[in-house]
């Protein structure tokens, strides 16, 4: 057993003594690869996304130096016709890119104290191997020795590409590509390779010592999707185990949806929140590449009108495609939002091509950022907001219907003026700021029809109901009128608050920039 050579299991015996997920059905995919043609397997995902405990249990389960099966027994692995073939049968190389930081001058002595430590474990391990001049000849001779090809296990691989200097990235790039793409080597001594990291690898093929990889990301995720975090199955069995109400955790950190998989949870923010018995924003800063602010304040044209949209609830449309996989090389703002996906601090749908924040706890990352970042309209905006609800509770219609009457003319295109699904985003910009004491629901089921905009205030705040109705071309008493027909306030009146009524109408055959909007508050009266 050595530091980076058979490192044992003791790490994932660590993490199975607590409330373990049982993940193991990778290892299943892992062992169908196995000295095939998609034995490289590279994983992307966002920092707190349960990367690191992935990589341990592939290192427990494949290293021979020790017996895990009592670490396996009862998993689901067990029932996987492959897990007696490859448990605890290969010589594992596990590296935790960040842990060696520290030991590597930030990363500039990487290639070489990865070559002289990993030589000096395997001459440990086989005396008779000949240390050759390169690593890749030392890798060879020790599989001709041994009998046995290496599990190579590698946890965020990408990190030097990201924070060292440009002459040390090389470097370090070309000592996985004499592992990783050498005809001569790689499949002599490469059984299987994991690796995991936050960015998917470059397309301008700086990076192709690794363009062997079969990637799996948070945009196409493939096979790998239910391994990206929690399941709502398993966020929803630990909460019946737990007694933790699944709603709640299901508003704060549901919001991930991946193909062929469906919802995904953050599981750091998941377990904290059980463990600590509260529900927050467990969303810490762990290195400056991961800085929200960094890069939502970027001057790109459009940027700062989306990211208010983002955070009135609105679902972004972005092209993804063009996106370089970098920190640094930005075209235009869908390269900026596709970043903010693969960082975690937006959720990708794959069917509408559209960006938004996933939950609660982005929600509030996203609004403690703006609060200190240098987006003088974005601020406007914000100021303006809270005037806004504060008027809509006291029941100013003249400036609420003013103040949704300038967004309407600034944020929407002459050409989507006159429409109910404009107008709603219109609302949900105006309203932007409701996070800090609403819920917001779009079409919530009430009574015989759907009511437009609801905002539902959260358990600490003291203010009332806000219930939204949207027309044009009627009176806007209309809208009141439609709001009482169909019983909306009876079907929410169970939440112990007074309830606002709000109708919003607009002359839509009017000229652009005289279209007038009214506006009529009351008070709902429920016997």
């Amino acid at each position: 057993m050595g530091t980076y050579l058979n490192p044992g299991n003791e790490m994932f015996r660590a993490i199975s003594r607590c409330d373990y997920v049982d993940k193991t059905g990778l290892i299943g995919l892992m062992n169908q690869r196995i000295e095939t043609g998609g034995n490289l397997v590279c994983i992307s995902r966002p920092r707190r996304f349960g990367k690191s405990y992935a990589a341990q249990m592939l290192a427990a389960y494949y290293d021979r130096s020790c017996d895990s099966h009592e670490l396996f027994d009862g998993k689901t692995i067990c029932s996987n016709p492959t897990y007696e073939g490859h448990i605890n049968k290969y010589d594992v190389i596990y590296i935790d890119i960040t842990g060696i930081r520290p030991y590597t001058d930030k990363y500039r002595k990487i290639d070489s104290f990865l070559t002289e430590v990993l030589s000096e474990e395997l001459k440990s391990m086989y005396p008779d191997i000949k240390c050759g001049k390169d690593f890749a000849s030392v890798l060879v001779d020790a599989v001709s020795v041994s009998g046995r090809k290496f599990i190579f296990i590698i946890d965020e691989w990408d990190a030097p590409v990201r924070e060292a200097d440009a002459e040390t990235a090389d470097n370090y790039l070309k000592l996985l590509r004499s592992v990783f793409k050498n005809s001569v080597v790689t499949n002599r001594v490469v059984a299987a390779a994991y690796m995991t990291g936050i960015l998917p690898i470059k397309k301008d093929g700086s990076q192709s010592a690794i363009s062997d990889f079969e990637e799996f990301t948070m945009i196409k995720p493939g096979m790998f999707g239910e391994y990206a975090g929690f399941t709502e199955t398993e966020v929803r069995d630990l909460c019946a185990i737990k007694n933790i109400d699944f709603q709640s955790m299901k508003s704060w950190y549901d919001g991930y949806s991946l193909k062929n998989t469906g919802s995904i949870y953050n599981p750091n923010s998941v377990m904290k929140a059980i463990r600590n018995n509260d529900f927050d924003s467990y969303w810490t800063e762990t290195s400056a590449a991961d800085s929200l602010m960094e890069y939502i304040s970027k001057d790109y044209n459009g940027l700062a009108r989306t990211i208010a949209e983002l955070i009135a609830g609105i679902d972004v449309p972005v092209e993804t495609k063009g996106f370089s996989n970098d920190l640094t090389s930005f075209k235009g703002k869908d390269d900026v939002l596709t970043l903010l996906v693969h960082l975690g601090y937006l959720a990708y749908d794959h069917e509408k091509k559209t960006v938004h924040i996933p939950n609660e706890e982005i929600k509030l990352e996203f609004s403690r950022t703006i609060k200190v970042t240098d987006h003088s309209e974005t601020l406007k905006r914000l100021s303006e907001s809270e005037r806004l609800f504060i008027d809509t509770v006291e029941e100013n219609e003249e400036s609420v219907a003013a103040q949704i009457e300038k967004i309407h003319s600034e944020e929407t295109a002459p050409l989507h003026y006159n429409s109910e699904a404009s107008l709603r985003s219109v609302i949900k910009l105006a309203y932007y700021t409701y996070r800090d004491n609403y819920v917001q629901f779009e079409e919530l089921p009430s009574g015989d029809g759907y009511a437009d905009i609801v905002y539902l205030p959260k358990y600490d705040s003291g203010y009332p109901i806000l219930l939204i109705e949207l027309k044009w071309n009627k009176d806007v008493h209309t809208a009141i009128d439609q709001i009482k027909e169909r019983h909306y306030p009876e079907q929410i009146k169970g939440f112990g608050r007074d309830i606002i009524l709000v109708g919003i109408t607009y002359d839509k055959d009017e000229k652009p920039g005289h279209r007038k909007h009214y506006c009529h508050i009351e008070k709902a009266v429920i016997e």
